[in-house]
């Protein structure tokens, strides 16, 4: 489990989300602008239908008013509009054109296609009823006026399929725009948190080396405060500062002992100077007593042998507390 007190861990956290947000706002971007270009090829193509549709129209009034049987312009017409039916319902692989549909444009569609059929019957009718021998003028005027009526009703769902599809492509385009726009949003909040969390990482590094200073010029080592941080500090300042702490607790405590110990010796010198001179009175009442004068000097040779083993050991304590003074003018000498 992350631990979002290290250093380590909140600059991988916020490099994360700006690698991460960036990445989405690239991706998605392309992605829909890819996806708006081929948008753009199927309004142009719902747009050339509607184009048709009239040229069909049109070209069947020419043909029917001036009697010809040349469908060439006719048929291509046809075709065109045919090709671009299917492209709009099950897509072009050649053109990389995908089949998009909601569920108004499905309907949409599938109403085109009907009233296609029904138009698209009446002109292959009325090729028939032009090249044949016989033709039945009555029959071709119905039929001439059936396309009319059936292309302006082709013509008004065909432009409310490109105003489907008008609308699709410029939803995509505005949740382009607001994506980005949250994006923005996001990176900004993201910069204010990174600018926040680099302030507290400062804020605790600088209180750590503060501490430091004032441990190294302080010259008095009898009693070291340890380093007091807050408590979200980071883990890695922790850490020192924890080593730190227990570097000055084992300083205070040797310092704490050899004091101690420095004047409980220099106590027992002070009773053993009193024994001393309480033998030297005795020793001068008794001179003339041979056999106590020996046990006396005896007595006093352990005396003088202990105060000498006493003042060896205070001296040695002398040296540690010497010992520790040097190491702190190290320290002192190192800033």
């Amino acid at each position: 489990m992350l631990k979002f007190n290290k250093i380590s861990t909140k600059i991988k956290f916020i490099g994360a989300l700006l690698i991460l947000l960036i990445a989405s706002v690239i991706g998605t971007t392309i992605y829909l602008n890819q996806q708006n270009i081929k948008d753009a090829l199927v309004i142009n193509i719902a747009g050339k239908q509607r184009m048709l549709t009239q040229k069909i129209a049109k070209n069947v009034f020419y043909l029917y008013h001036y009697s010809l049987d040349d469908f060439k312009e006719l048929d291509t017409a046809c075709d065109t509009f045919i090709d671009g039916l299917t492209t709009l319902k099950f897509g072009n692989t050649i053109k990389k054109i995908d089949p998009f549909h909601t569920h108004e444009i499905a309907a949409q569609l599938s109403k085109v296609d009907t009233l296609w059929h029904k138009f698209y019957d009446d002109v292959k009718n009325f090729k028939n009823l032009e090249i044949s021998q016989t033709q039945d003028k009555e029959r071709l005027e119905q039929i001439v006026s059936s396309i009319h009526t059936q292309n302006t009703t082709l013509l008004h769902n065909v432009d409310i399929l490109v105003t489907l599809y008008t609308n699709y492509s410029e939803e995509k385009t505005n949740f382009i725009k607001n994506f980005q726009y949250s994006a923005g949003v996001v990176l900004f909040l993201l910069f204010l948190y990174s600018m926040i969390q680099l302030k507290s990482i400062e804020a605790h590094v600088d209180s750590f080396m503060q501490y430091s200073k004032m441990l190294v010029d302080n010259e008095d080592i009898a009693n070291l405060a340890p380093i007091q941080l807050e408590a979200e500090s980071e883990s890695e300042i922790v850490q020192v500062s924890d080593t730190i702490n227990c570097f000055i607790n084992k300083i205070n405590s040797a310092v704490e002992c050899s004091n101690e110990a420095l004047l409980q010796s220099q106590k027992a010198s002070l009773k053993l100077e009193e024994l001393t001179d309480e033998f030297d009175t005795i020793l001068a009442e008794l001179k003339d007593n041979a056999s106590a004068s020996r046990h006396l000097t005896n007595s006093e040779d352990m005396v003088i042998e202990s105060t000498e083993v006493l003042i060896n050991s205070t001296k040695k304590l002398i040296d540690l507390k010497e010992e520790l003074d040097k190491l702190i003018k190290s320290c002192q000498d190192l800033k």
